[in-house]
């Protein structure tokens, strides 16, 4: 009996510890600590120096960030093109704020970031959801038309560092046990928003929305609410990394983010979100925007052209890209063997 006992924990830890090694986040941490290893040994400033350690943490959060908002949009089966500009044109709101309002809590600027790519996001989930026109359509449009708000607010103006407060600066450069506070910041809300599509009943309407959206309506889920709302989470998550990029870098113009929706999608893609909708975890995301990120500090120092390291990137998002398509058709299979095994039965 004592031996049975003693079993069934070893057998259910080695299942545990047998999904985790097969999981794409185990690999994607893998592949990335084996990157800042083979970049370490080649600079050891990499890694053991303070700026080093430092912008190894606090270099993805932006992108992290964004990943996330980029996940559950994707997860409902979807795509932001969008967010790029949402951050570029909140970190020039809250920049221009804070030089007309020098003495605001950087707390208040930070809600006021997250309000403001919130409104950007509902005028994208508005028009995709009630308006029933697919998402890449509308975050496309919307992507030149807020860069063009941008650009047109900018001019050839550009905010410096030295026009900000010191308090948002500080915050940039600030850790806590070495940890920045930037970083920290992140983290905490990529914890919550995991939390939130693995154990409540809003976040799987999101994955059952995603695996086949009009299942979803005939069960009476709310597709059009969830569709809406991650567009919302999306812009949230961008407005957010505008600040973040504000307290960052200091120095804003009208080419901030520029680029970041194709980075957002390639994180959540390598991260195992799949593009098609129906499954992967933000945490998954968070990990392929952190890879990302490293491998676009670390090739250089390896001494690797840019063609290569653009070439390197892509190549990742193709192959995530055809290791979900072979995936997915296994499991086709697997389920199909499956019912035909009970019906011969």
């Amino acid at each position: 009996m004592s031996t049975v006992t003693a079993t069934k924990p070893a057998s259910a830890a080695m299942r545990w510890f047998s999904s985790v090694v097969r999981s794409r986040e185990f690999a994607i941490v893998l592949a990335f600590l084996l990157l800042v290893l083979a970049t370490t040994l080649k600079n050891p400033r990499f890694i053991f120096s303070p700026d080093g350690w430092r912008d190894l943490l606090v270099t993805p959060s932006m992108l992290l960030v964004v990943a996330i908002g980029q996940a559950v949009v994707i997860i409902s089966r979807n795509v932001d093109l969008s967010v790029g500009s949402v951050m570029g044109l909140t970190a020039y709101c809250i920049g221009s704020i804070f030089i007309a309002v020098p003495e605001m809590p950087v707390i208040l600027g930070f809600v006021i970031g997250i309000a403001f790519g919130t409104l950007l996001g509902c005028v994208n989930g508005a028009l995709v959801a009630f308006g029933r026109v697919p998402g890449m359509v509308i975050t496309l449009g919307t992507l030149y038309v807020f860069r063009g708000i941008n650009v047109m607010w900018t001019g050839s103006n550009r905010i410096n560092a030295s026009e900000l407060p010191k308090g948002l600066l500080n915050l940039g450069t600030e850790s806590i046990l070495t940890i920045p506070i930037l970083t920290i910041i992140a983290v905490a809300i990529l914890l919550i928003v995991a939390w939130y599509m693995a154990n409540t009943r809003g976040g799987r309407e999101y994955y059952a929305v995603g695996s086949d959206p009009v299942a979803a309506e005939l069960y009476g889920l709310p597709s059009v609410k969830r569709v809406f709302l991650s567009f919302v989470i999306s812009g949230a998550m961008a407005g957010l990394a505008g600040v973040i990029f504000a307290a960052r870098y200091g120095t804003i113009d009208s080419q901030v983010g520029s680029g970041f929706e194709l980075q957002a999608v390639g994180a959540a893609v390598i991260g195992g979100v799949a593009i098609v909708g129906g499954s992967g975890t933000v945490i998954g995301a968070a990990f392929g925007a952190i890879l990302l990120t490293t491998i676009s500090r670390s090739l250089p120092v390896l001494g690797i052209p840019d063609f290569w390291q653009q070439a390197v990137v892509g190549a990742l998002i193709v192959g995530a890209i055809v290791l979900d398509r072979i995936l997915a058709l296994r499991q086709s299979q697997r389920l199909v063997a499956q019912r035909f095994a009970e019906e011969k039965a």
